[in-house]
């Protein structure tokens, strides 16, 4: 788990300064609590789950850090029928599945849909690089319940 975390963050500064990206303390134990984390948290759980290592880490500071990892590319943001928005490092093509009952989202593959042209009719409306699925149900835990 270290050597991953090392890599990823390694990886990390070296597009921060790609891209102009100042380099803070706090962007690093942010970017390091999300390649840490495999449940795609949002904002609030990731500052809950930093407030004790860096006590004036403000909720406005992850939304904002959050905001411009994103919009750089840095990580990816998970869009829900929730408010909140999902937050993973995960930089390889995958899809979701979103229990509607405990909200947890489970990250698969499905190669037939990432190698799949897209319909004629979309084709014509621009061009379009990434495909993203959710799929919305009931997880197998929930099911057992």
């Amino acid at each position: 788990m270290q050597s991953r975390v090392k890599v990823q963050l390694d990886s990390f500064q070296e597009a921060c300064r790609e891209k102009g990206l100042r380099i803070t303390p706090q962007r690093i134990e942010i970017f390091k609590e999300l390649v840490k984390s495999n449940d795609h948290p949002t904002a609030e759980k990731l500052h809950q789950r930093l407030i004790e290592k860096m006590s004036t880490l403000s909720l406005d500071t992850v939304y904002r850090t959050l905001g411009t990892f994103s919009d750089l590319g840095l990580i990816n943001k998970v869009e829900t029928v929730e408010s909140q928005a999902h937050f993973e490092v995960s930089h390889v093509p995958h899809h979701h599945l979103i229990c509607e009952h405990c909200k947890k989202i489970i990250d698969f593959k499905w190669d037939q849909v990432d190698k799949a042209d897209l319909p004629q009719e979309v084709q014509a409306l621009g061009v379009f690089e990434k495909k993203n699925v959710i799929i919305y149900g009931t997880c197998n835990s929930c099911l057992k319940k």
